[in-house]
């Protein structure tokens, strides 16, 4: 019995001492000398006090740096962190790394906390998740065009590309980073500087044409750093406050037999769609994830110039081409609606055969089925007339009359009949301009006069195909131009 009640005295001893020890662990959980520290950053080691997610379910890593035991309060069942309490450290410089994953949102966007707790301080991080209800949270296509101003086409830049398989070429250009390739057409490096121009100038669409192929390995890879430079471009429009829209540029263009570097395979030829479709698709794919959870001011546009196999401007000989446009441009917005997140519901662009807007090829485009409604437009591209915007030789139109004018009110009629009226599918003019800088500058900012005025009448927009500003030096050469375009719109 004398042995029974030493053990029991033995066994409150070393309970006493563990809660003491407790007590005393609890009591000093920091570590070192010095201030207590709490800070809460991202896997850049920035300080941040929110995280925005997509509708799609997702997870992001956050450190922790604190010289004090910790703990974490959730706000919301659809919440969760990878654990409820963790370490404090002395050394500055090591860190706690918690994951926070949150559940795919059907519905409106939500917000949720994470509090982390260390001793007597705290730091709350703010969760903020979009939803999926796409009248409730994205403009509609509608939308988007009320609040454009007027457009901007930044050309010959990220769209620029070569034959690197040609000795002729490579005698000149032997392309090492993407700012190369950025540049190989004559532009200067897009800066934000470039950028914020533009957009202070008025307009607040700025279209970033990109052409991938230069940029795919042998599986239609995107190469990172490629990757890496179109989002920093948009990143730029967008911090400008601007609309941005990148699309399938150069992919789609005319043909060239010679060209031996997988250049143009983007073709309007029902034949080839089998072996197009996935190369396509699996483009889209990488495209659309990386840009899944940008905002509403970001349009994808599926393709820009697409002809068929015999590099056909006009009328395809063959109807089977308009068939082979229509299934690319569902493929299109299936593959990106795939994605999830805001591609669920983001606006698509788009764009009937060669984006012409002859009767023919009007009347040859469907409107892809959309799980969405009224997130998808169509883009059309008018050099029109076109012996007056372009140099046309011993064609050339220096003078913008009636004639002009009579061709410019056809088209607007007929483009929205299809469109508007038949199809119920809001519409631009991606690309317009009168191009020719030899006309005389009286007749283009007549044009221009006219073009704005018909984008007023017909509630439409239009983009600029680059030109008017000098990049380079940041100079606005065809202010004349400019003023005539918003002077009417």
């Amino acid at each position: 019995m004398k042995r029974l009640i030493y053990s029991f005295s033995a066994i409150w001893m070393l309970l006493a001492v563990m809660a003491v020890s407790a007590c005393s662990d609890s009591n000093s959980s920091i570590y070192g000398s010095g201030e207590q520290r709490l800070t809460v950053t991202s896997l850049d080691t920035l300080a941040i006090e929110s995280l925005d997610f997509g509708s799609s379910a997702a997870s992001k890593m956050i450190g922790i740096n604190s010289n004090a035991d910790w703990d974490v309060e959730v706000s919301a069942d659809w919440v969760t962190t990878s654990a409820r309490a963790g370490y404090g450290y002395a050394y500055e410089t090591r860190m706690s790394w918690l994951r926070i994953d949150v559940e795919r949102n059907s519905g409106v966007p939500r917000t949720a906390t994470v509090t982390i707790k260390s001793g007597g301080l705290s730091r709350v991080i703010a969760i903020n998740q979009s939803g999926t209800n796409a009248d409730d949270t994205f403009e509609k296509a509608t939308e988007f065009i009320a609040n454009v101003k007027l457009g901007y086409n930044l050309g010959n830049t990220l769209e620029s590309n070569h034959d690197i398989t040609d000795p002729s070429v490579q005698s000149w250009f032997n392309p090492t980073t993407v700012y190369d390739w950025e540049t190989c057409w004559g532009q200067p490096r897009t800066t934000p500087e470039i950028i914020n121009t533009i957009a202070e100038r008025g307009f607040n669409l700025i279209r970033v044409p990109v052409t991938w192929f230069p940029h795919l390995d042998a599986d239609d890879n995107v190469d990172e750093a490629w990757m890496n430079r179109v989002e920093e471009v948009v990143n730029y429009v967008l911090d400008a406050g601007c609309y941005c829209i990148i699309n399938v540029h150069h992919d789609a263009s005319e043909p060239d037999a010679n060209r031996g570097d997988g250049a143009h395979w983007l073709v309007a030829d029902l034949s080839q769609y089998e072996t197009i479709s996935p190369r396509f698709k699996h483009l889209w794919q990488q495209i659309a994830e990386r840009f899944r959870d940008y905002g509403d001011r970001l349009l994808f546009e599926g393709i820009n110039e697409i002809i068929d196999e015999t590099g056909n401007w006009g009328n395809p000989a063959n109807a089977d081409a308009y068939t082979a446009v229509n299934r690319l441009m569902q493929d299109f917005v299936d593959v990106v609606r795939s994605t999830g997140g805001n591609n669920a519901f983001r606006n698509l662009v788009v764009n009937t055969y060669s984006a012409g807007h002859t009767q023919a090829k009007l009347n040859g485009f469907q409107a892809p089925s959309d799980q969405i409604p009224d997130h998808l437009l169509a883009s059309i591209h008018s050099y029109d007339p076109y012996n007056f915007c372009n140099d046309n030789g011993e064609w050339n139109v220096l003078a913008f009359d009636k004639s002009c004018t009579d061709e410019i009110d056809e088209m607007f009629t007929m483009i929205d009949k299809r469109f508007r009226q038949e199809l119920d599918l809001p519409y631009f003019y991606g690309e317009f301009g009168a191009l020719d800088e030899g006309k005389s500058m009286a007749e283009r900012v007549k044009y221009a006069t006219y073009m704005a005025q018909k984008f007023k009448a017909y509630n439409t927009v239009g983009l600029w195909w680059m030109g008017l500003l000098k990049r380079n030096t940041l100079e606005w050469y065809e202010d004349d131009i400019v003023t005539a375009l918003f002077d009417n719109i």
